[in-house]
């Protein structure tokens, strides 16, 4: 299929700025044949509707929060997720070959990890230098001898490949101790195929489920064998991390727990998680801490993230990691020289895949080589040090940067090696409506399978930002593809079948505490939110109904409303002071825009943003959809000067919470997590609607001022319309009182709220014993009591002197006293960390 049959204008770019090798055309210039039906298509959609579409894919990937988190990036922590629409096309006779290629590769890294914490024959025979594992951060001694009970060590497994100008491919790195990208690949892949499924409908590609499938089944096959129904959880070093958005992506995908090392302890040499429901075994771990932070008790002692005890629960047999902790020793880029060697060894097999040419400096005369060619190599060290690049492209370094260098490897030669450089190929890339070349690189994943290994038929391609740019990298602002594998037409796929474990559903149940924490805390901010809005906007609506003809009692009841709002967001001193009184406007903006105002509208959207992340598996796409808009909705907002505006600002906000209460109401299961966050919603209504009772309605402040109080007050609470409808009368305060503290139909009255929360807390696991009552529910039941016994009478009258409703006032303080105990006491029973950890090891001594 010759060029000139697409429109050339889209190519030209592509053409011109073409660097290296051309993964798209042969060497006549004509597309190679499994590139061909995807521009059949693309010629068919037309370049505008892609270009549509295209805005479409990232607006998707935005409101998804697909992120990758930059350390250090100037823009913010989080960065959205880039991908190209022209996906990475591998045909299926070369795929072949990089399947078999990746499989032996796998295999050959399980045999070397095996024999390293084993019986060192490699070392021991001569055909690994011992400096070159013993002087490597990734070599854990805490590790040598423990047994592997399964058939592979090496569960799960990573490989950068790329292709250089001549046409090969090579085995760039191997990824073994938590590899990363999997999910951002089936995420690439679930948002093109939303946006473009002309594409799937005429290009024959191979589906990514099988690989989680097995990966699914492979998991809770390696759990220890005396554990019927296992539990498997992914362990995360938590929301700042950079892959983060990945983690909670795969344990929705996988339908597995979430868990960080706080919520993670050992006891009785088991590893527990902890739940509002107490302590659950668990028996695998998919882990995305690194290795060395895995066990502050015998590796890093410092470290945050771990599980103190971990490793001797390995010891024991009594849990299985994916991967197993010491397996980052198989990323020492040292080993490249030696893979060869050590396949025929194993298996009398030549690497299909080979690796690059390199030469380890703990060798005499590889040492000579690379000394005397240093200016055409890349240098690595054998392990990646945090505070200085693990790889130098020598021919980019001065005389002096060379002669440092050279000082440096005659040092510590054994912590170096040489290595060939070589460009990439390069691929089609959709840049700003034309199509341009990108070098690119491709990551492979593969999980073991009853003896074998199983490679995802896909993977993720990452491509160079710009077309000058050779480096490839998520932290240097790299973007990424769908990749492709070419299936064979005239033998279709058969549909993925799902194996279901008998466990799969067991423990779905079994909320951890950390996460039953969070929603707890997700459900009292978006109360705040909605809340302070509501107040908000109803106290700038009442300030510009006046027009600037204000009188005197307008005034009074402005000040009022005013000060009620600093109580009721507890954003002191605020509006308690006669400058602030008189002048408000600067005060109203500073509570929507400053974030660091505690109590502020920003502030408390920041709070459930952080909040929700922490738990961002428990989210639907929807859901989470939601929370975006609402993010992004602060952005610029500092321009937002004009009262008008901020009320309209205030009515976008009360909208993307009610959407995101609604969405929760009517989607998530009626299970722990969703009690926690509506008794979390529930609580501070009611703490919210006291506050606003004791700041507006405690005292007679005159007809005039009264009746506009009471109004703001019902507005407030979405009940003016309900007062209406249910009384049809004016509004008065002892009917008000009715509908918002006793009435058992409004959805917004103390009554219903605390009935409700009563039932929520009813359903919540009992921790104790089964005849005590947990003080939360005692709380509730006593708040109900106190006010079903008040009298409705007394509670209007007011003292002839003061003008104070006290009976109202002292009913308020106290309930307001009982409800703001009950999340210490929820806190208390559900969220605790802490609990008791007995020592490994019993002894002796008296």
């Amino acid at each position: 299929m010759p060029l000139d049959t697409i429109e050339k204008a889209q190519f030209k770019d592509y053409l011109s700025k073409q660097p290296s090798y051309n993964e798209l055309l042969d060497k006549n210039g004509n597309i190679h044949n499994h590139w061909k039906e995807f521009f059949e298509a693309y010629k068919d959609l037309g370049n505008e509707e892609f270009t549509n579409r295209n805005q479409y894919l990232q607006k998707l990937l935005r409101e998804n929060g697909v992120t990758y988190n930059v350390y250090g990036d100037p823009s913010g922590q989080s960065r959205i997720w880039h991908l190209d629409p022209i996906p990475f096309l591998i045909s299926q006779n070369e795929w072949q070959r990089v399947e078999s290629g990746l499989k032996q590769r796998a295999h050959l890294l399980d045999l070397i990890f095996k024999d390293i914490y084993g019986e060192n024959k490699l070392i021991k025979n001569g055909l690994l230098p011992a400096e070159l594992i013993y002087n490597h951060a990734g070599y854990l001694r805490e590790c040598a001898g423990i047994p592997f009970k399964n058939k592979h060590g090496l569960i799960l497994y990573s490989a950068d490949v790329a292709r250089s100008p001549d046409g090969n491919i090579w085995v760039l790195n191997d990824r073994t101790q938590a590899p990363s990208g999997s999910g951002y690949s089936q995420e690439n892949r679930t948002a093109m195929s939303q946006i473009f499924p002309e594409f799937f409908n005429k290009v024959k590609i191979k589906r990514l489920s099988s690989y989680f499938t097995t990966l699914r089944n492979t998991l809770n096959s390696i759990a220890p064998p005396s554990t019927k129904h296992p539990r498997v959880v992914l362990l995360t070093p938590g929301p700042r991390n950079e892959t983060y958005f990945e983690h909670s992506y795969l344990s929705s995908h996988l339908g597995i727990s979430l868990v960080q090392g706080q919520d993670l302890m050992v006891k009785d040499n088991f590893v527990w998680i902890r739940t509002i429901e107490g302590l659950e075994k668990v028996d695998v771990i998919i882990r995305r801490v690194d290795d060395i932070y895995c066990d502050p008790l015998e590796l890093k002692e410092d470290s945050q993230l771990g599980i103190p005890g971990l490793l001797q629960v390995i010891r024991a047999g009594n849990v299985s990691l994916a991967n197993p902790l010491g397996c980052s020793i198989l990323e020492n880029p040292g080993l490249l020289p030696f893979l060869q060697n050590i396949s025929h060894y194993f298996t009398g097999e030549d690497l299909i895949l080979p690796t690059l040419a390199s030469w380890w400096c703990g060798q005499p005369r590889e040492l000579k080589y690379v000394l005397d060619n240093l200016s055409s190599l890349v240098i690595r060290r054998i392990y990646r040090d945090t505070a200085t690049s693990s790889s130098i492209d020598a021919s980019s370094l001065s005389s002096a940067g060379l002669k440092e260098l050279k000082e440096q490897i005659k040092m510590k030669p054994y912590l170096y090696i040489g290595q060939e450089k070589i460009l990439f190929s390069s691929v089609p890339s959709y840049v700003n409506g034309t199509i341009e070349p990108r070098n690119v690189m491709f990551r492979s994943f593969l999980v073991s399978n009853n003896g074998t290994y199983e490679a995802m038929p896909g993977g993720l391609t990452r491509i160079s930002s710009d077309v000058r740019s050779f480096i490839i990298s998520n932290q240097a602002g790299g973007l990424s593809k769908d990749t492709w594998i070419i299936s064979d037409p005239d033998k279709p796929e058969e549909p993925v079948k799902e194996i279901l474990t008998e466990n799969r559903h067991q423990h779905i149940d079994a909320l951890p505490s950390r996460t039953a924490e969070n929603l707890f805390w997700v459900g009292r901010y978006a109360d705040r939110i909605l809340a302070n809005a509501r107040y908000i906007r109803a106290v700038i609506q009442y300030i510009n109904s006046k027009g600037g003809i204000s009188t005197d009692q307008d005034k009074y009841t402005e000040a009022i409303l005013l000060k009620g709002l600093t109580h009721y967001t507890c954003t002191y001193p605020g509006f308690t002071s006669e400058q602030t009184l008189l002048a408000p406007w600067n005060e109203l903006f500073d509570l929507f825009l400053n974030e660091e105002r505690i109590g502020g509208l920003k502030y408390n959207v920041s709070m459930i943003l952080r909040s929700a992340d922490a738990v961002r598996d428990y989210w639907s796409a929807d859901t989470w959809r939601i929370l975006k808009s609402l993010e992004e909705s602060w952005e610029n907002q500092e321009t937002l000067m004009n009262r008008h505006k901020l009320i309209s600002s205030m009515d976008n906000i009360i909208t993307s919470m009610i959407a995101f209460i609604g969405l929760n109401r009517e989607s998530i299961s009626r299970e722990y997590g969703w009690l926690l966050l509506d008794s979390g919603r529930k609580i501070e209504q009611c703490l919210l609607l006291i506050t606003m009772l004791r700041s507006l309605l405690v005292q007679d402040h005159g007809a005039s001022s009264q009746y506009d109080l009471m109004e703001t007050f019902l507005s407030s609470n979405e009940s003016l319309v309900n007062y209406r409808y249910t009384y049809k009368t004016h509004i008065q305060l002892p009917v008000v009182l009715d509908l918002m503290l006793f009435n058992p139909h409004n959805p917004h009255s103390l009554i219903y709220l605390l009935e409700n929360l009563k039932v929520h807390l009813n359903e919540l696991p009992q921790r104790d014993s089964a005849h005590d009552v947990h003080v939360h529910k005692k709380l509730v039941i006593e708040a109900i009591t106190l006010l079903k016994n008040a009298d409705p009478k007394e509670l209007t009258k007011s003292d002839t002197v003061t003008k104070e409703y006290n009976c109202l006032d002292q009913l308020l303080s106290r309930l307001y006293s009982i409800i703001a105990a009950i999340p210490f006491e929820i806190s208390s029973t559900y969220f605790k960390h802490a609990q008791s950890q007995k020592q490994l090891f019993a002894s002796d001594i008296a």
